[in-house]
């Protein structure tokens, strides 16, 4: 197993404002977790405990959790199931799942009915209302999949509500622009988890150098061919992003793919919502 280097967990805090929020759910407080990729590998069980110990001290109102839960192998998740009904909130736990959650339909559903078995729900093309009819979340298909459809999602929202999007790739972002997002949460991009100081994420040079070297050599180098792959547009590589009239947060994940990561630490983001 090669060593994976990792970082202390950070909490990212921040306050994002909603129109038409109404007052009584100003103050709102939503704790996202990430791409947790849990298969024994990639991230440490110490991690995990940590990470579910600091949602529960923040008294979140919601939990959501942005999709990779597991590693293309689904058979994980009931062990990660029994870990993740320790999160605390009053109206519970809301999940959207990730590309590494939908290798195949039998892996899907594998990790759907686990998850549900716990009274997790995962959102696939869904919207519900758990903070009352004045705020509306949606969780949509995994972005790569062949059942990403906004349009019909969105068409079920009166357009004066409020809505907070879970949709894993923050590439998803510009096809959204064409509805009202009010915040979209998102992982996926584990923050490039190298970032050069002053620069930003790694990727953003590696694809400058892919751009300059010729396909037939990129080809045969494995991280200029990954990092143009995972991600089109790096520039949201991390945190919070105005993308048209739309707000976007990325959160860098859980989880550590090898080498391990720079400059770059895991992270429990907590957001708290207030009208505009």
């Amino acid at each position: 197993m090669p060593l994976i280097i990792t970082e202390p967990l950070k909490i990212e805090k921040l306050t994002i404002a909603i129109a038409n929020l109404p007052n009584s759910l100003s103050g709102i407080k939503i704790v996202q977790l990430s791409d947790l990729h849990y298969d024994g590998i990639r991230l440490s069980e110490k991690l995990l405990a940590q990470a579910i110990e600091v949602s529960n001290r923040e008294n979140p109102d919601l939990v959501v959790i942005t999709g990779d839960l597991v590693t293309d192998d689904p058979q994980p998740i009931e062990i990660l199931a029994s870990k993740l009904i320790k999160l605390q909130s009053p109206v519970g736990t809301y999940v959207c799942l990730g590309n590494h959650d939908n290798v195949s339909l039998a892996s899907r559903k594998h990790i759907i009915n686990a998850l549900t078995k716990v009274g997790i729900r995962v959102l696939w093309n869904e919207i519900v209302y758990p903070l009352g009819k004045e705020l509306a979340i949606v969780g949509l298909a995994e972005y790569w999949s062949s059942e990403f459809n906004p349009k019909p999602v969105f068409e079920q929202i009166e357009p004066n509500i409020p809505r907070i999007v879970l949709s894993h790739n923050p590439d998803s972002a510009e096809i959204l622009k064409k509805w009202r997002v009010d915040l979209q949460l998102s992982g996926h991009t584990h923050g490039g988890q190298i970032v050069i100081p002053g620069y930003g994420a790694a990727p953003l040079l590696l694809r400058q150098v892919r751009k300059k070297t010729p396909k037939w050599i990129s080809y045969f180098i494995p991280y200029l061919r990954a990092c143009s792959e995972v991600l089109k547009h790096w520039q949201w590589s991390e945190g919070w992003h105005q993308v048209g009239k739309n707000q976007l947060y990325v959160n860098r994940g859980l989880g550590t793919y090898f080498p391990g990561r720079l400059f770059c630490p895991p992270e429990v983001t907590v957001i708290t919502l207030e009208s505009r």
